[in-house]
């Protein structure tokens, strides 16, 4: 798809100095930009590619002036950066645009959706769901009974959806994520075997939640495991049964929070960061990159280290952690001259 340099002035508000029929028809940084290719420079640092680039429409802000000669079509913008990733995102709306229904995929009589639905070939739509409007299931995706999703939700290749789940408005769930798989349930029994306890809850994801390739969310045991609204979820996380986690709570990669443990608003949690089941913790509260909690964490605390410590001890202790080598030496040699005060220096 093409657009023309006053096309696209016309999205972002600017005015184009240059060729306003210059065309483009993909993205490129500025220093790897080709012919048919937009770009943008909004850190000075880049500014010397603007003289070589060889893109044809570059994003600029409205205070550039070139020093030098430039063969790039301009577009000058209030915010430049803004501005790009603005159009990054209509882009992105553009692309995903599918509509219609592809052969060799099944939906289930009585299925009720909305307008301008894709369901991708090898889709799976079963028994009583119910699409909202603009709902994009990309191929080989399968959608359990009894499931409701909202309006503008983007469902990728593969992913999977149990029955009973409940999806809000403005989701997007890619490629890979099982949502609603049995939680982690099994008593023993007098024989030392392990028998499967029932898992007949389901799982709420509320608006405007993003959830990364892999990641898995389970069922309640009873009840519900709720992902609250604004929530962003990395790829390859692990969410057990009768977790809640918080509006707006961020979480990294190849994290993993145990059953029933409650996760708090606007919370950020690094990386490969494992959490304890039956856990409260708070509102607003930051889990440096691995670190393990299996305590109820207060609203507001920063925390590194397994187990957990608050991020400035833990700071304060890894200086010492590192110097225990020399530590231990020093110990030892003061152990040496109380026991052989002889061997000591007396002055």
């Amino acid at each position: 798809m093409k657009f023309t340099a006053e096309q696209i002035a016309g999205i972002l508000e600017g005015e184009v100095v240059g060729n306003p029929n210059a065309e483009v028809s993909k993205l490129s940084k500025i220093e790897e930009g080709d012919e048919g290719s937009l770009t943008f420079l909004a850190n000075p640092k880049y500014i010397n590619y603007i003289y070589t680039t060889k893109a044809t429409v570059t994003i600029v802000n409205d205070s550039f002036i070139p020093e030098q000669e430039i063969t790039t079509t301009l577009i000058k913008v209030e915010d430049a950066y803004a501005a790009f990733s603005k159009l990054l995102h209509f882009y992105n709306q553009v692309k995903l645009n599918k509509t219609g229904i592809e052969p060799q995929s099944f939906m289930s009589e009585g299925t009720k959706y909305g307008e301008n639905l894709y369901l991708g070939s090898f889709g799976y739509i079963g028994q009583n769901v119910v699409l909202g409007n603009n709902v994009k299931i990309y191929p080989n995706s399968f959608i359990g009974d009894n499931v409701t999703i909202g309006d503008n939700v983007f469902i990728f290749a593969g992913a999977k959806i149990y029955s009973e789940t409940v999806i809000g408005n403005n989701c997007t769930i890619h490629s890979g994520v099982i949502i609603g798989a049995d939680g982690f349930g099994f008593a023993p029994n007098e024989n030392g075997e392990y028998s499967k306890v029932p898992q007949i809850g389901n799982v709420i994801i509320e608006d405007n939640v993003d959830i990364g390739a892999n990641t898995t969310i389970d069922r309640a045991t009873l009840g519900s495991t709720i992902i609250r609204k604004g929530v962003k979820l990395d790829n390859q996380i692990m969410i057990a049964h009768n977790v809640e986690i918080g509006k707006n709570t961020v979480i990294a990669a190849q994290s993993g929070v145990a059953g029933s443990t409650k996760i708090g608003e606007n919370c950020m949690i690094g990386g490969q960061v494992g959490i304890a089941g039956h856990l409260t913790i708070g509102n607003n509260v930051r889990l440096q990159a691995q670190s393990g909690v299996a305590r109820n964490i207060k609203d507001d605390e920063v925390l590194q280290g397994t187990p957990s410590l608050g991020y400035t001890d833990f700071n304060k202790s890894y200086v010492h952690f590192k110097n225990l080598p020399k530590i231990v030496a020093e110990v030892e040699e003061l152990k040496k001259q109380i026991i052989n005060p002889k061997n000591g220096n007396n002055g």
